[in-house]
């Protein structure tokens, strides 16, 4: 790959003018566009974004002391990670420097929403929802989905997205856990902006999950009264808070 990267490299700095060479370098950019959100789902998945996090705010590390921190005896994954976090430091996710000819690297700022919060949540199960293989085969699908019509999820799995869920019990983790993590974090802010809540009296969330929105809106203001409405396999999971009532509906509703 890197002589590859190295001939490209080369094609574009000396057989190309200037306006061409950028042209040409955005082509193979979007060409081997599949490589950035696999490595950082990796890197997440390895935990990297916590091991920096760990060793302090402005820490930097080197690949060799990142995997001394992971479960391996693969004495080339330190070679393998370096390759990978410099694809992350090209794209703004960590920095780098180099002393006495070793890479250390540290996270960037958006590199914080890969490590969990105070609020122990993170952008990270959404990631991993996202580039499961349940969600990744339907892309395969999509080319059928113009050509024949339907959904390229239907045609794989041949149910709703939101239905599936309730027929593969460790997609349904992923995707409760995705959820919660994802609107923890929008919801917070939110709620530190918005005050269309103050003079509501009740307040029905439709597809509502596990009801984590209505106990945020709630925890402010604990006077409204709550209703989650979702699907059952959903509602089956979702914990009971005060004040709210927990429905469902047993197919799929589309408001």
């Amino acid at each position: 790959m890197d002589k590859f990267v190295d001939q490209m490299e080369f094609l574009a700095k000396n057989l190309f003018d200037e306006e061409e060479s950028k042209h040409f370098a955005y082509a193979l950019q979007l060409v081997t566009s599949s490589a950035l959100p696999m490595v950082l789902n990796t890197a997440m998945e390895l935990n990297v974004f916590e091991i920096l996090a760990k060793a302090g705010p402005s820490a930097q590390m080197s690949p060799r002391e990142i995997a001394s921190h992971m479960p391996t005896t693969n004495a080339d994954a330190p070679t393998m990670l370096d390759r990978m976090l410099r694809l992350l430091v090209s794209y703004s996710v960590l920095t780098c420097s180099v002393s006495d000819g070793q890479r250390h690297y540290g996270l960037a700022p958006v590199a914080k929403y890969f490590v969990q919060n105070e609020d122990g949540v993170s952008f990270c199960p959404s990631m991993s929802l996202l580039h499961d293989k349940v969600f990744i085969d339907s892309w395969f699908k999509l080319k059928d989905a113009v050509l024949e019509g339907g959904v390229p999820f239907d045609k794989v799995h041949g149910t709703h997205a939101f239905e599936y869920p309730g027929k593969d019990p460790k997609f349904n983790e992923l995707f409760n856990k995705a959820m919660t993590n994802h609107t923890t974090i929008v919801m917070k802010q939110i709620l530190e902006h918005y005050k269309g809540f103050e003079n509501l009296k009740t307040l029905v969330d439709v597809g509502g999950g596990l009801g984590i929105t209505l106990s945020m809106i709630k925890s402010i203001y604990p006077t409204i009264s709550g209703i989650n409405f979702d699907l059952p396999h959903v509602i089956k999971e979702a914990p009971s808070y005060p004040g709210m009532n927990l429905l469902f509906q047993s197919r799929l509703v589309i408001v």
